[in-house]
């Protein structure tokens, strides 16, 4: 998968506009790269004290710092671009099976240098981050491959990664990008560019949503695609929809703040597009949506996805204008 850039037109000027990105960086953005850098340090600290891929520590502390990652993802600008720092924490979807023969050839050479953490910063990023931690501890054949003393090395070396890149996000936002997001002039020349990166962080982390974590596993009604439901392995795949929802929605509303008086209902039916899909998916009962083969749990399914594609064209329909920005073409490029 590649994002590419929206094609953004400029329609007009929102208000406060500084205010509002300013609000968002600090009351979103940083606690968001804030908690993720936390809980990967905790990742990685408990990978060294016990790294068997059965230890329900390890497992725990793994999809605490999972849940961050999906929590900041949208925010896919500025540091988390830098030295491909997204792909290295979520190489993901996987469409050519990278990630497990990867790790399968790494296990079975043990290669040494995953003991030396700038050299595994140099590795495929398929065999790095939370996708390829997910197999080390939840796939049958990855997670028994080779020798134990190595799959802990190995485990011991992606958590440590997974930590540095987290860290490294952080600090960029904190000593660089948050100031020129709160004041344009550098990277940004206005305000309202500012706002465009704001909206296509909201826009394509509701197309990951729709496209990805909902459209893969559905696939067609005659070839449904339940194996790439996204860390199926784990059970998260719903789990990462409403992860991702509940960390959406207030990005969203906070910009539909910008200019309240020209749309006064607008955050209202956000509010109530986000619960609807929030209640549909809580009541799915699927946590790895493998009822897309089956007629009846592919309905409820679908239905979740369409209320996804709902707040879409919401989103795109009324909130766009608001800002002064409007989505071109699709935000996501490949599967």
């Amino acid at each position: 998968m590649r994002f590419i850039a929206f094609a953004l037109t400029l329609l007009a000027a929102p208000a406060a506009a500084s205010e509002l990105t300013t609000h968002i960086t600090d009351q979103h953005i940083l606690p968001a790269f804030q908690a993720l850098t936390q809980s990967s340090s905790a990742l990685a600290q408990t990978a060294q004290k016990e790294c068997d891929a059965q230890s329900p520590d390890l497992r725990a502390k793994f999809g605490e710092a999972f849940d961050r990652w999906i929590a900041a993802s949208h925010y896919r600008f500025g540091p988390t671009e830098t030295d491909n720092r997204a792909f290295a924490l979520a190489f993901w979807p996987d469409s050519r099976g990278k990630t497990p023969k990867a790790l399968t050839k790494l296990i079975h050479e043990e290669d040494a240098a995953v003991d030396d953490p700038d050299s595994f910063a140099g590795y495929t990023i398929a065999a790095r981050g939370f996708y390829a931690l997910e197999y080390l501890l939840y796939d049958p054949e990855v997670s028994t491959a080779g020798q134990p003393a190595y799959r802990c090395t190995l485990t011991r070396a992606i958590s440590h990664d997974i930590a540095a890149t987290a860290a490294a996000i952080l600090a960029d936002w904190q000593q660089t990008y948050a100031a020129e997001m709160r004041s344009p002039g550098n990277r940004y020349q206005s305000d309202e560019e500012i706002a465009q990166e704001l909206f296509k962080a909201l826009t394509t982390g509701l197309q990951v949503m729709d496209d990805l974590r909902l459209g893969r596993p559905l696939g067609t009604f005659d070839r449904p695609r339940p194996l790439r439901a996204e860390a199926r392995r784990s059970g998260r795949s719903l789990r990462h929809l409403l992860v991702s929802l509940n960390a959406l929605e207030p990005l969203a509303l906070a910009l539909a703040e910008a200019d309240s008086a020209a749309d006064p209902s607008l955050k209202a039916e956000l509010t109530q597009s986000f619960a609807k899909i929030r209640d549909r998916a809580e009541a799915v009962e699927d946590p790895t949506f493998a009822s897309v083969a089956d007629p009846a749990g592919r309905i409820r399914i679908e239905a979740l996805r369409q209320d996804v594609q709902d707040l879409r064209a919401l989103v795109a329909a009324r909130l766009g204008p608001v800002l002064g920005v409007a989505a071109g073409f699709n935000a996501l490029d490949g599967d």
